[in-house]
């Protein structure tokens, strides 16, 4: 049988949950009598946790904001989800006083988490890359932007297989609705555009593979272990990937500019930069002629992105582009030419005379 501190602390985790919770309701999933549930409120009270009742009907308990953060009670996933979160975070260019913070908020959920699962979280922060920015949700990124968050036990199922090199069985639906099983030697975990990917090769194809774990339902650790490449840079194999994914077009230009300034709208998942002749390396932060490579499902949010890179641009394909970007020059153009007397009738701030 539970002993009364226990109760009283799965009362406080019921309660963080959110909403009003009827005395019946607490009463049973504590397995105690309305009278007993009364004395443990009274006893949150006393140690300044801000329940407070609420009369009527639907009346019952529920936490209001206390002028101090009551003691948190988190499942596993929630601890593991926050720690995710504040390591995202400080990747994600804190000031040094919100660096701190978060750093002090990860050590004190970390001290008090059960042994199993922070040897699996340090398993998983081990596997898990980044890419340097989110993508482009307009250009030829992957995936869809209202994918499900993957399954917990899934995540950590892989990130154990890629930190000890062993075979995982996994059950995955692709893109097209298809679901069927595959055998992973996973070499990395990413965390790109908001998805969360796996990259290895599949056993059975003997090819690399890249997967979006939300989309994976099941993940079986197997026997026996693998040989991971030396040169298996999960972020950089993720970004090369899907700059050389299949598409409707592919997209080679030459644009006078730096590397920073093209990157800046045009990031490794999206685009390949080459050079398009040999360069010290004093001079590579210099401008110069690149060679700008992509694939894309559609060309119409390219001419805008070419105009606002506002450098010299050669179009060597596909002939459609050049003929959008002239289309978009000669709207400009002809915009730019019409001063005030000549503005169209329809134009916002016309003054229309009626006689």
């Amino acid at each position: 049988m539970p002993r009364p501190t226990v109760r009283v602390l799965t009362l406080l985790e019921l309660l963080q949950s959110g909403g009003t919770r009827t005395v019946a309701e607490l009463a049973d999933r504590l397995g105690v009598d309305g009278r007993t549930v009364r004395r443990y409120v009274d006893q949150l009270i006393d140690l300044d946790v801000p329940v407070e009742s609420v009369r009527g009907r639907y009346g019952g308990y529920r936490l209001a904001p206390g002028y101090r953060l009551p003691p948190l009670m988190l499942g596993d996933d929630e601890a593991l989800a926050v720690l995710l979160g504040l390591v995202a975070g400080r990747r994600a260019g804190l000031t040094p006083a919100q660096r701190t913070a978060s750093e002090t908020a990860s050590a004190k959920i970390r001290r008090v988490l059960p042994g199993h699962l922070a040897h699996r979280l340090d398993t998983l922060l081990e596997a898990l890359a980044f890419t340097d920015r989110p993508a482009d949700r307009d250009a030829p990124g992957p995936g869809a932007p209202d994918a499900d968050a993957p399954d917990t036990g899934v995540l950590l199922t892989v990130a154990d297989a890629v930190r000890h090199r062993r075979p995982v069985s996994i059950r995955y639906t692709a893109r097209d609705g298809r679901t069927g099983e595959r055998t992973l030697h996973a070499t990395g975990l990413v965390a790109h555009g908001g998805h969360w990917y796996v990259t290895g090769q599949d056993a059975g194809l003997g090819e690399d593979r890249t997967f979006r774990l939300d989309r994976i339902a099941d993940a079986r650790t197997l026997p026996g272990t693998f040989e991971a490449p030396e040169d298996a840079d999960p972020a950089e194999r993720l970004l090369t990937g899907f700059a050389t994914a299949a598409y409707r077009h592919e997209v080679t230009l030459r644009i006078h500019a730096t590397a920073d300034h093209l990157r800046a709208h045009l990031p490794a998942g999206i685009a390949r930069l080459e050079e398009c002749a040999p360069v010290t390396e004093e001079g590579r932060a210099a401008e110069r002629w690149l060679r700008v490579e992509l694939r894309a499902e559609r060309l119409d949010w390219l001419p805008p992105l070419l105009a606002a890179l506002d450098r010299p641009f050669v179009i060597e394909r596909p002939d459609e582009l050049r003929t959008l970007v002239t289309a978009l020059a000669d709207r400009l153009a002809s915009s730019a030419r019409v001063t005030a007397d000549e503005e169209h009738p329809d134009a916002p701030g016309r003054r229309r005379d009626h006689g």
